[in-house]
């Protein structure tokens, strides 16, 4: 079974803190976010992923080069961006045949079972197969309409509250797809196109079997600092059950990476996740939903709450994060105040007394 990952985007909701890396290699509870959608593929018989790239590409392969993933990795590079259709077209070389083709979003978190994805595609013979997901507010995405055998029926892009009423079932595009390769046959090459305003509104009107396959699973999009920072404290509430989490636990839900040294006077609550070579300082309080990334260090009376550190950030004495990000290899100097929805870009240097967001 091969998979392609759309991992070729610009990451521009998450910025800044895409200005240096890729967003398929965001830490996500410190790990490069595409090695966990890797593994989520190989669970369920996935024994080829195509990536699909474009900005910053050399580091994700450079990434996936370097591990050992268990499953065979190939590359598709866009030379500009060809849309979500266009970047599976792009890849079409690695996948001639009859063999069915899943299509994963790059910024989707998630624990959807895909093999049963599959089961689903073939027992319904569907040209295209959609995920579909639940959501209390529809007016933000695509609404997807089936008929109670599960082909879909229409779709209603962004529809307003009052288009909404009387839908039964609100759900959307959850941005995994089983697909028979052929509905790519007469795609133009290097153009842009899409899965969902072009493809599969144009397989519906031809009267092809498009189904969609509903689920309750979890499932985020994590590509604005919001989400990112949710899918954190989702995950630290164990509500992504295929996510591993790394570090020895401590009181059940603390995670404490190898070589971590915190100071015998330094107080945690989870769940918390502490990185790999952390160093907290005398007096200092890591509170719930944080995730301290590796090789970072924290002084004396400090308090993170609810913070997300990449790794080799310097934090001093004194310090108050809270409900943030802070980039990598940052320094955070004495008494800095950093409040709730404040981001950090990679390389700052906060300087004493600063106080950002509050």
């Amino acid at each position: 079974m091969k998979a392609v990952i759309i991992a070729g985007g610009l990451g521009t909701r998450l910025r800044p803190l895409t200005n240096n890396i890729p967003k398929p290699i965001v830490p996500v509870a410190n790990q490069p976010f595409i090695l966990q959608q890797i593994e989520l593929l190989k669970t369920h018989g996935v024994t080829e992923i195509i990536l699909n790239l474009h900005y910053l590409s050399d580091s994700i392969k450079e990434l996936t080069r370097e591990k050992k993933l268990g499953v065979k990795i190939d590359y598709s590079i866009e030379e500009h961006p060809l849309g979500t259709a266009g970047a599976v077209k792009n890849a079409e070389e690695f996948f001639k045949g009859e063999e069915l083709i899943i299509v994963l979003n790059g910024d989707i978190l998630t624990d959807i079972n895909i093999g049963e994805v599959i089961k689903f595609h073939r027992k319904h013979k569907a040209m295209a197969t959609l995920t579909l997901t639940p959501v209390s507010d529809p007016t933000p995405y695509g609404l997807v309409l089936t008929d109670p055998h599960g082909r879909i029926t229409d779709f209603i892009e962004k529809p307003s509250w009052e288009r909404v009423q009387g839908i039964d079932k609100w759900e959307i595009n959850a941005g995994i797809y089983v697909l028979d390769p052929k509905i790519f046959t007469e795609l133009p090459k290097h153009a842009p196109v899409m899965f969902e305003n072009y493809v599969f509104p144009n397989l519906l009107k031809k009267g092809a079997p498009v189904y969609g396959y509903s689920t309750k699973a979890f499932w985020m999009d994590i590509g604005n600092p919001q989400k990112y920072r949710m899918a954190h404290e989702a995950i630290l509430r164990s509500e992504v059950t295929s996510f591993r989490v790394y570090g020895t636990r401590d009181k059940g839900n603390i995670f404490i990476g190898e070589n971590a040294e915190i100071d015998k006077t330094a107080r945690t609550t989870g769940p918390i996740i502490i990185g790999r070579r952390v160093k907290a300082g005398a007096h200092t309080v890591l509170r719930e939903y944080s995730c301290v990334g590796d090789n970072v260090t924290i002084g004396k009376k400090s308090l993170i709450s609810r913070a997300i550190i990449w790794e080799g950030t310097k934090i001093g004495n004194n310090v108050k994060l809270d409900g943030c990000i802070v980039g990598a290899h940052c320094k955070i100097e004495d008494d800095v105040i950093i409040s709730e929805g404040s981001v950090i870009a990679d390389n700052a240097i906060i300087t004493k007394g600063s106080i950002i967001g509050a």
